[in-house]
């Protein structure tokens, strides 16, 4: 008889005996390494799970806000809390105002104080710096002033902008058929992204481009082009009242006039569509997430390709090199996968940034990418939550998940956040549990007429 067993036995017998005034002491025994331990009850449910997640990220979007404008901060370190603290990302922001709607619905904060911070920020976002309509990528939270990204990126960013107006048009929509002053704010989400000169960001070509500079123009002259992650700037300019691109600007920008498709497949999985730089095995794990945040991949089809397929395929193919694991990487597995952008780990310890994805892996774990990948891959998405909440004392920290960690790196974690890898975490979820996001963002009306102007079908 083992040790379990005869401690069962001998706590049934004082039961039936009811002896209430004799405590019985186990008795100890020998550690030899046969004895049976049970095997350990799961403490918390898939459901349970994905609140706590959304709870605990959500905090990055309203605790730790930039305090003045109530914008996402660019990245957010506990240990270091006053490192650019000013610094509000737009395409951030646009996840924050997303995150917010979550936020209400779930009762993380009231509907009274999700109003009263989406005020402030929509009142910030009409006063800050804006080229041709578009934000900048970095803004000052106190001011509103430009933030140069780089030397010659100091003025327009026109993917960070999508990114953000992905955002406004949910908020409009959510907050359209509310109380007056609620009626108030959505009107403004409205002005604030149809002001966005879409069409100005051409240059009078077929194509739209990523940056303009007050000094130095489209001197960075980078086209915004396929398979990455600016799907949506392409839908929302074409969606646009009054700066409306022609189907030539996507068909020749977007889809490289149909080069964008590919025939290669990994792990039996069709790629579909011709990732840049990384044609093997796709890109990292983001390229499925930013702009499909409102916009429904599910049956969205166009002259190429289902994106549904695209990016169900593309989350496999990431899981399954994973668990394939061709580095030996410790750590990775079936409940232990996940590469896209984050932070990374220098060859000094130190913390850098860096695109993981399959053919620059360089064994760094990224919570957001299993996790943002929940409504593609629910059952592999939902083996690794499991996993990263079983070593929450080191993973979750006070805004959610830790943005990277390594176990090839004695467990090395990355204590710090960034909101463009947040943000996609707790409306991702969302998505996967109630589709609240893609239902407001694909009822817009103008946005509907973007999609049939580009020759998209949702059926």
């Amino acid at each position: 008889m083992n040790r379990l067993s005869l401690f069962i036995l001998i706590s049934c017998l004082l039961l039936s005996c009811g002896k209430d005034d004799y405590t019985y002491t186990p008795p100890e025994f020998p550690d030899d390494g046969t004895s049976e331990v049970p095997d350990e009850v799961p403490q918390i449910s898939d459901e349970e799970l994905l609140t706590l997640t959304q709870k605990e990220t959500f905090k990055y979007f309203w605790d730790f806000a930039e305090s003045n404008s109530g914008g996402a901060k660019e990245r957010y370190h506990p240990n270091d809390p006053t490192r650019d603290a000013q610094i509000v990302t737009s395409g951030g922001t646009g996840f924050g105002l997303m995150a917010i709607v979550v936020g209400i619905e779930r009762g993380f904060i009231t509907r009274s104080e999700g109003i009263e911070r989406l005020t402030t920020l929509l009142d910030f976002l009409e006063t800050t710096d804006r080229f041709h309509g578009a934000w900048p990528h970095w803004i000052n939270g106190s001011n509103g002033s430009v933030i140069p990204f780089s030397p010659n990126d100091n003025g327009g960013d026109l993917v960070e902008t999508a990114f953000l107006t992905q955002g406004l048009i949910c908020i409009k929509e959510y907050l359209k058929n509310g109380t007056d002053e609620e009626k108030v704010l959505a009107q403004k989400a409205d002005d604030l992204w149809k002001g966005v000169e879409w069409d100005w960001y051409t240059q009078n070509n077929d194509a739209l481009y990523w940056h303009w500079s007050p000094n130095l123009g489209f001197a960075i002259n980078l086209e915004l082009k396929g398979y990455n992650e600016v799907l949506i700037a392409y839908v929302l300019a074409a969606a646009s009242p009054d700066h409306s691109i022609a189907k030539e600007v996507y068909t020749n920008g977007w889809a490289s006039n149909g080069n964008i498709t590919y025939p290669n497949n990994k792990y039996g999985f069709p790629l579909l569509v011709r990732h840049a730089g990384s044609n093997e095995f796709g890109g990292p794990l983001f390229w499925a997430h930013y702009s499909y945040l409102g916009l429904n991949p599910k049956n969205l089809t166009d002259d190429y390709v289902n994106y549904w397929d695209v990016n169900v395929n593309h989350s496999k193919i990431n899981y399954s090199y994973c668990v394939e694991n061709p580095k030996n990487f410790k750590g990775y597995g079936e409940d232990c996968w996940g590469l896209t952008a984050s932070y990374t780990r220098n060859t000094d310890g130190g913390l850098g940034y860096n695109a993981h994805h399959p053919t620059n892996d360089t064994g760094i774990i990224s919570p957001t990418a299993a996790i943002s990948s929940i409504p593609y891959t629910p059952t592999e998405s939902l083996k690794a939550l499991h996993h990263f909440y079983s070593k929450k004392e080191k993973l979750l920290g006070p805004a959610g998940f830790y943005d990277a960690f390594s176990p090839e790196y004695n467990d090395w974690v990355a204590e710090a956040y960034l909101a463009i890898d947040q943000g996609p975490i707790i409306i991702m979820i969302e998505n996967y549990r109630t589709e609240l996001l893609w239902d407001l963002f694909m009822q817009n009306e103008d946005v509907q007429n973007g999609l049939d102007k580009l020759g998209f079908s949702t059926q």
